[in-house]
């Protein structure tokens, strides 16, 4: 993959703006220009705008579309996992998520502020409660994000449903990011 390098969309692929939020319908034939592939993502410049583009659209890129990988899905109708294995995942999976802005996952950035269990009523079944921020009031990228975060935490053996809350209360700010997060982006 050749980032800050013209690439004709293939067909035409839905993305939203950012920091808007707003999902745009970006054509075949447009010139898009790749800023940012992380977590599976893609942040994109085309005419000036930047957009993020899901994984599941890379065709559209001209990139191989890869396959969600289905290992934490496997106990979902086995074994049940463990709160602490169950923990652990989601911490993990949220590792995943990025701000299409910023090259730094969303628990390093210091945007989750909470993350816990409630058991439902079938055994060893779990809701996820999840709070988090954005680093900016003002972001409309909130909705995108969150249901990122939903959606790989439903993957998750032994959750079953999945609340994640945006809140600004503590307002975000730098001195909450990790110190590896504030070394990547050169603020130490």
């Amino acid at each position: 993959m050749n980032f800050n390098e013209p690439i004709t969309l293939t067909r035409d692929v839905e993305g939203h703006i950012i920091p808007d939020g707003t999902k745009v319908t970006l054509e075949k034939g447009e010139q898009a220009v790749i800023t940012q592939s992380l977590g599976g993502n893609y942040t994109v410049v085309v005419n000036g705008n930047m957009f993020r583009l899901e994984a599941k659209d890379a065709d559209a890129l001209g990139l191989e579309v890869v396959a969600k990988s289905t290992a934490n899905k496997t106990t979902k109708t086995g074994t049940p996992a463990t709160v602490g294995e169950i923990t652990k995942e989601a911490w993990n999976q949220m590792r995943t998520c990025y701000d299409p802005e910023i090259p730094t996952n969303i628990v390093d950035l210091g945007l989750v502020y909470d993350c816990h269990f409630e058991p439902l009523d079938a055994p060893d079944r779990y809701k996820a409660q999840v709070k988090m921020t954005l680093t900016a009031p003002g972001c409309g990228m909130g909705g995108v994000i969150s249901e990122e975060v939903r959606n790989k935490l439903l993957a998750i053996a032994g959750i079953e449903e999945a609340n994640v809350e945006v809140v600004f209360e503590p307002l975000w700010n730098r001195e909450m990011m990790s110190e590896a997060a504030q070394l990547e982006l050169g603020m130490m």
